[in-house]
């Protein structure tokens, strides 16, 4: 594991998320301070089931709902990092999943368009993106 846990089960989320930015994600080589910024700043988290939480910022993709998985945090950089987007950027996403990606675009574009066809799916992320505030 690249972050600890907390004895009583309650991981500390913001060193696991600073952390799993240094040792997943610019060890590897990623950039951008754009992107950087933007996976320092989203809680993955809350983008994932209760039980999965304390797994949240490891170096792995999780199962959501509906056999459905959450990108790997290195992914989830590494392509918003090939999209080499300025900050007026518009981008459509195909699969909104979690709704992690959109939040992590949402950071460093102007807009984001996010389309899922599993109702539950898309459900879940428009609860979770309005909770933390993404409106573009």
């Amino acid at each position: 594991m690249f972050w600890k846990r907390a004895h009583n089960n309650d991981p500390d989320y913001e060193e696991a998320r600073q952390s799993m930015v240094e040792r997943q994600i610019v060890c590897r080589g990623v950039k951008d301070s754009r992107v950087l910024d933007a996976m320092r700043k989203v809680p993955r988290h809350l983008f994932v089931a209760d039980f999965n939480r304390r797994d949240a910022y490891i170096d792995a993709p999780l199962p959501i709902a509906r056999g459905q998985t959450i990108s790997q945090p290195y992914v989830v950089a590494s392509m918003t990092e090939h999209l080499d987007l300025t900050p007026a950027a518009r981008v459509l996403e195909i699969g909104t999943g979690s709704g992690y990606q959109t939040a992590v675009l949402a950071e460093v574009a102007d807009s984001v368009y996010t389309i899922e066809r599993i109702e539950e799916l898309s459900r879940d992320a428009q609860r979770t993106l309005a909770k933390l505030g993404y409106t573009n």
